[in-house]
């Protein structure tokens, strides 16, 4: 198992030497999505390993909340008063946003939370299980609209069609900035289509497959996205390669790249009028040489898999790996590199210990799923 590990790290450096060669020449970044404290589900955000990962991969600022703590009740009091200690702590590096409950007097809390130095406003319909039509939300957006401060909801897995009621509330009051997370995969096209050309209205990149952010690019225009990990769930180096690579893939330019990395989200941290948004400039048609899209396929469904840490029965690592042979297009150097991600993968699943330290068995599985996930981000943004 060691041997595994440090494999695994060693390959996990030469990616952060991969991503330093491509991002743009002297880049400011902006996280617009990372997470401090504890999750019910388990997850736990460390205000160290946050802080280590920005000074790590140059990430000048970001926006931060609270968990779905097991203290959240009543109305996250407790997870937004740690939210404005890390902030305090952080020297205005990380930007606190107070998260609200509709259930437990949300205008109550983020008045008391906004007053005390939040400059944002976090939204989980998901978690804390209501519908875009809540009427509740309404005096929400008109109070981000009078301080000025921007809204964050998730729109990512869990959630029925949303696009038709965020809409209605965010034209109600355009003056309330709005980020929609995850890409807003729960409902990308009709949200793009409702959403798309507005300015002051932005979607983040916090997603895990590369096909989810073409799908963004081809429908909203740059100016609309903004660079977001999710942290702890999203990890470095894949948060940022999987969103600069598939900017370039939509053929962004340089300005346009910057932009997304932080240009936007600095706007809407600093406060300043958002740009107007321009066409989009995404692929409309996406082509994959054949050995990639199986080597996609079998990585889809391996992830499942992992997350559950269940063994891989089927054999998918496998079949992923056999199609690295196929080299009747060309990509040596892709499939190489995809090959040795998942050789180092497969060690580390068929070590993967099934007793001991809860933490150290998150720890082998998450870092297992890091080189799943960069293989996969290789297969999906080289270009056929």
């Amino acid at each position: 198992m060691r041997d595994a590990l440090q494999r695994a790290q060693v390959l996990m450096a030469q990616w952060d030497d991969e991503l330093r060669r491509e991002l743009p020449q002297g880049a400011d970044i902006f996280d617009a999505h990372t997470h401090l404290g504890t999750d019910i589900d388990g997850m736990v955000g460390v205000y160290e390993d946050l802080e280590r990962g920005m000074d790590k991969y140059g990430i000048s600022r970001c926006f931060m909340f609270c968990l779905d703590e097991p203290d959240r009740h009543p109305g996250f009091r407790a997870g937004n008063d740690r939210t404005l200690e890390f902030a305090e702590r952080a020297g205005g590096r990380m930007i606190p946003f107070v998260r609200l409950d509709l259930a437990e007097d949300p205008i109550g809390e983020a008045t008391r939370v906004l007053d005390r130095g939040a400059r944002g406003i976090k939204l989980h319909p998901r978690a804390q299980k209501f519908l875009l039509n809540d009427e509740r939300l309404s005096p929400i957006f008109a109070l981000a609209a009078e301080r000025n401060v921007p809204i964050l909801i998730h729109g990512g897995r869990g959630l029925p069609p949303i696009a038709d009621d965020l809409a209605r509330v965010a034209d109600r009051y355009p003056e309330a900035r709005l980020i929609v997370a995850h890409a807003g995969i729960a409902d990308l096209a009709a949200l793009a289509d409702r959403l798309g050309g507005k300015a002051g209205v932005f979607f983040d990149t916090s997603v895990w497959s590369p096909l989810d952010l073409l799908g963004l690019y081809r429908l909203v225009g740059p100016e609309q996205v903004v660079y977001a990990s999710d942290y702890p769930y999203g990890q470095q180096p894949a948060s940022l390669l999987i969103a600069l690579r598939t900017a370039r893939l939509a053929q962004l330019d340089d300005q346009q790249v910057r932009g997304v990395l932080a240009g936007n989200a600095n706007r809407i941290a600093d406060g300043e009028p958002p740009l107007a948004p321009s066409a989009p400039k995404g692929i409309e048609t996406f082509q994959q040489p054949m050995s990639l899209a199986r080597i996609h396929q079998y990585l889809s469904m391996a992830t499942p898999l992992l997350w559950t840490r269940q063994p891989d029965r089927i054999g998918v690592l496998g079949l992923a790996l056999n199609a690295c042979d196929d080299r009747a297009n060309g990509h040596r150097e892709e499939l190489d590199q995809i090959r040795e991600l998942l050789t180092a993968a497969q060690a580390m699943w068929l070590t993967l210990p099934e007793d001991g330290d809860e933490r150290d068995r998150i720890a082998h599985t998450r870092a297992t799923f890091r080189l799943i996930h960069l293989a996969d981000i290789v297969a999906v943004t080289t270009p056929a």
